[in-house]
């Protein structure tokens, strides 16, 4: 691929579906643990497998929510010392999950959930954003009327530095002795990062609806606005669900309840709104960027009302730990931030696609991704019964009850590693041909 200062947002877009498709493939592999436990046991067993799909899935989000603002912003990328902040920022991230990857194969840890890598790497990955920080503020600070997805994009980006920052607090020594304290901060944290990213992603869906209707009415109306503020209090609030189970304060736990009854609410009345508008003309013309922005409203509905479940602590207390939180990260992650990421990258690399074959490979994603989730909600229910139960069976029998649930289960990811890694191979070589021809 050539690289120039035009195509930067597809350099980052392109990275980030070769972290999802390696995501897939490290989690196949430990779904088939579940099944088989000694599976690759001695070569990378499970406890090296799931922090590489963890990993290889969050920087498919985050690579490819910087690709979007950078395409977003593709008109005011003109001055060379942009895109050389934007270009370094990519090698940064290029070093960082080198240096993760080989040290999870090392079987070299040090870091906390979600982010089990060696501290070190952490390193490249702030310098990378703080570049990407001054970017930003360098490509929007002479833009007039924000629409706001601009305004979105600049306070995920804020929030997510603030957070990543947060999340290495246990390295000092006062954090991480006082036990209540350190697990407080981290279960906040991961909570806050993924409304960080959150307000990228969904800044991104609300520019693409722009382009989409042509209107420019989804970006500026005050329900979008609204939307906004919203999501900012959500990000900043939230994250008091995540933490009913530690002896905390009850009013922290009243307001993660009340705030996390609401964002997801006004998104699906917005995009509803949208579909209504656009013409049959419109859908066509943007088959597939249209279909994974319904995919993903679904996946909207489908996650809040598991969201409005989970939030209720006497349901929470059941949920916590089990394959129930699991199932609401993996809809979250794959049923609304990747549907989106996918409209995207079908919208900048190959918006008059349309064709049989990628009609079957959407309709096997998502009904592979609803057997998926099913399966573990049903597996987590039935775990959460047994954490609570006044009689328990040991763990290995409990576990080994479950069994049916993770066959359904490897078998559902298998369905979506083929169908959602065939889309995202198909989009790299689209990506590739189109920087080739130009």
């Amino acid at each position: 691929m050539k690289i120039s200062k035009y195509n930067i947002g597809n350099l980052f877009l392109v990275t980030s579906l070769c972290m999802l498709v390696l995501g897939l493939l490290f989690g196949v592999l430990a779904a088939i643990i579940y099944i088989f436990p000694n599976f690759l046991k001695h070569q990378l067993g499970f406890v090296s497998l799931r922090p590489l799909h963890v990993s290889s899935a969050i920087f498919w989000i985050i690579l490819g929510a910087t690709g979007c603002i950078y395409n977003g912003l593709k008109q005011y990328i003109t001055k060379p010392k942009t895109y050389k902040i934007a270009l370094i920022q990519w090698i940064l991230w290029i070093v960082a999950i080198t240096g993760i990857v080989i040290s999870y194969f090392n079987k070299d840890f040090g870091g906390r959930e979600y982010w089990e890598f060696n501290p070190i790497w952490a390193l490249p990955i702030a310098i990378a954003w703080m570049l990407f920080l001054v970017n930003f503020y360098l490509l929007v600070k002479k833009i007039k009327d924000w629409p706001v997805y601009i305004w979105m994009w600049l306070t995920g980006v804020i929030f997510f530095f603030f957070t990543f920052s947060e999340n290495y607090l246990w390295i000092f020594p006062y954090f991480r002795e006082h036990f209540i304290t350190d697990m407080t901060i981290q279960w906040k944290v991961n909570g806050s990062l993924v409304g960080s990213w959150n307000q990228i992603l969904y800044g991104t869906a609300f520019f693409l609806m722009d382009k989409i209707s042509k209107s420019k009415n989804t970006g500026t109306n005050k329900f979008a606005f609204a939307m906004y503020f919203l999501g900012l209090f959500n990000l900043m609030f939230n994250w008091g669900h995540h933490i009913y189970t530690l002896p905390t304060e009850n009013y922290i736990r009243y307001i993660g309840y009340i705030v996390s009854m609401t964002e997801w609410i006004f998104f699906i009345k917005i995009i509803y709104d949208w579909k209504a508008s656009i013409s049959k003309f419109q859908k066509k013309y943007y088959y597939f960027p249209y279909r994974f922005l319904m995919a993903a409203d679904i996946w909207v509905f489908l996650n809040l009302g598991q969201a409005i479940l989970m939030s209720i602590p006497a349901i929470n207390i059941y949920t916590h730990g089990t394959h129930i939180t699991v199932a609401h990260a993996m809809g979250t992650t794959i049923g609304i931030n990747t549907m989106i990421l996918l409209a995207v990258c079908f919208e900048f690399f190959n918006r008059k696609e349309k064709s049989n074959y990628l009609n079957y490979l959407f309709w096997i994603l998502q009904i592979s991704l609803l057997v998926f989730w099913l399966s573990l909600n049903g597996a987590g229910i039935q775990k959460g019964i047994w954490q609570l139960s006044s009689h328990q069976e040991s763990y290995s029998k409990m576990m080994e009850s479950l069994r049916p649930y993770f066959i359904v289960f490897a078998i559902a990811a298998f369905g979506i590693l083929i169908s959602l890694g065939a889309i995202a191979i198909l989009l790299i070589k689209k990506a590739t041909i189109n920087e080739y021809n130009n």
